[in-house]
């Protein structure tokens, strides 16, 4: 009989340009993979609609928040239009060492500071849009933002992007075109993470 050590939980951290995709795919993750869990966020902005606390995020009060913030509870955190986002940071040490799996949907900025905090424990995936049209039509068609918004979230793309190229952070690019082969290609990467030799113990046959 084959015996492989129990392994380490695995981070897996995506990215996204606002409008790139990542939230679709990330839920169809989570429905696909019933062992993944997702690491849920906190926020200061207000829930949209059909936002639920404690599933979508955590919605706190800018006071709460930097009391946790000053406290050391949060991995990153991070201002993104006017709202404050962080990870706590409590639930991913518990998940790595029970060997659990996360996914966090998180920026470029917490992207660098989880692969920081956690080396090789974390894998991190961009997803970006097959173009700039494509993710200014897909603003456009949410219909959530004002047009100063939509020209923000472009802009913060360019640099999003740019940044994706950056040595260290990212081990993946997924280019979200179709739907359906992005979602593929997420899975395959976290099927392969998962059967790293480098990720288990002693491997021998009884």
């Amino acid at each position: 009989m084959r015996r492989l050590d129990r392994r380490r939980g695995i981070l897996f951290v995506v990215s996204a340009p606002s409008g790139g995709g990542k939230t679709t795919l990330v839920r169809r993750a989570l429905g696909n993979d019933l062992s993944l869990e997702l690491s849920v966020s906190c926020t200061t902005r207000p829930p949209r609609d059909g936002e639920v606390d404690g599933r979508d995020y955590h919605f706190v009060s800018p006071t709460e928040f930097e009391v946790r913030r000053a406290a050391g509870g949060f991995v990153e955190w991070a201002e993104v239009f006017d709202h404050a986002y962080a990870t706590p940071r409590g639930p991913l040490d518990a998940a790595i060492g029970a060997g659990r799996d996360i996914l966090l949907d998180v920026d470029v900025q917490g992207a660098r500071s989880l692969r920081r905090a956690y080396g090789t424990d974390a894998v991190a995936i961009f997803v970006v849009p097959p173009s700039r049209t494509a993710l200014e039509e897909r603003l456009r068609r949410r219909g959530t933002d004002a047009e100063t918004q939509v020209r923000r979230r472009l802009e913060r793309a360019a640099v999003e992007v740019a940044a994706a190229s950056e040595a260290g952070i990212y081990d993946y690019l997924v280019v979200n075109d179709d739907r359906d082969e992005a979602a593929g290609d997420l899975f395959a990467i976290v099927r392969a993470e998962r059967l790293r030799l480098g990720r288990r113990g002693a491997v021998a046959l009884d």
